[in-house]
């Protein structure tokens, strides 16, 4: 695992935009993503059930705000 980097968020948008990565509401809560989530992310819940599936070359975005 390469470590956590920051990044902008207008580059965030573009990388998913581009289809380049996955965005992910960091909140376990359904209801907060409900609330909080950004165009194009998914909810944590989800995110859980995608990991086993994803390959190490798959770009994840997390934030929660």
């Amino acid at each position: 695992m390469e470590g956590i980097t920051r990044i902008p968020a207008k580059e965030a948008h573009e990388k998913v935009q581009a289809g380049k990565a996955l965005l992910v509401c960091a909140y376990e809560s359904d209801a907060r993503f409900a609330k909080f989530h950004l165009a194009g992310a998914i909810p944590f819940s989800e995110f859980k059930e995608l990991f086993p599936k994803l390959g190490v070359e798959q770009e994840v975005i997390f934030y929660c705000n």
